[in-house]
């Protein structure tokens, strides 16, 4: 099982051995160091919920811009900004359960 936290590597899947659970797809834009700290930050958050989760990083300004991220680092799912700056991590998790929920 996953009992560090670690950044999470591109286009690899979180808990990819649970194909029931659902599969949440998120971009993190940001510097590479700010996506560094949210993505280690956000394995923290959400390892032990029953998710899978795999993560595409975007370190380019002009496509942050297009994207209408303002804010270094920033999560983005299913187009929608879902966190922006480094939040605590209760603060993700609680972000988490609640998209859990609306997937129900």
């Amino acid at each position: 099982m996953y009992e560090a936290c670690y950044p999470m590597e591109e286009g690899k899947i979180l808990h990819e051995e649970h194909t029931e659970w659902p599969l949440f797809e998120v971009t993190i834009y940001g510097t590479k160091l700010e996506t560094l700290k949210i993505s280690k930050r956000l394995m923290c958050s959400i390892k032990h919920l029953p998710l899978r989760l795999t993560v595409h990083y975007e370190h380019s300004t002009e496509k942050a811009i297009e994207a209408g991220i303002a804010k270094d680092p920033t999560i983005v799912w299913n187009g929608k900004i879902i966190i922006e700056g480094l939040i605590p991590a209760e603060e993700i998790t609680e972000i988490f359960e609640n998209l859990l929920k609306s997937c129900k």
